[in-house]
């Protein structure tokens, strides 16, 4: 599956074009400075390889996803593993790139969060 930039809330049909390649999971790359988010892709580093090439800066760049059962969003993304900004682990550990990340999620997001 393709990898889906979107610069606006997702409609149905991204969505499930989105959801092709993992059952009720979609794998979300957000830049968080352009609020830009890259739905789908195999791994997180193709979505972050596509909003590179239209202008994002890999330090933007965060990974996560939408567990379509449930609603929630994750932070969990081996991008995120980034010793030099002070984040050596698959979560996104400081609070205010979380919090942004995830309020972008909700935004493009909204008609499939909790």
């Amino acid at each position: 599956m393709s990898v889906l930039i979107i610069r606006e809330q997702a409609r149905d049909n991204e969505i499930k074009k989105a959801g092709e390649d993992y059952d009720n999971y979609i794998k979300l790359t957000i830049d968080i400075e352009k609020e830009v988010i890259a739905l789908g892709g195999e791994f997180h580093a193709d979505a972050e390889e596509e909003l590179l090439r239209t202008g994002s800066k890999q330090k933007d760049i965060w990974g996560g996803g939408l567990n379509l059962e449930t609603g929630e969003i994750e932070t969990n993304a081996i991008i995120n593993i980034r010793p030099r900004q002070n984040n050596p682990s698959n979560e996104i550990i400081d609070s205010k790139v979380r919090e942004r990340f995830i309020n972008i999620a909700r935004n493009f997001l909204k008609n499939y969060v909790k």
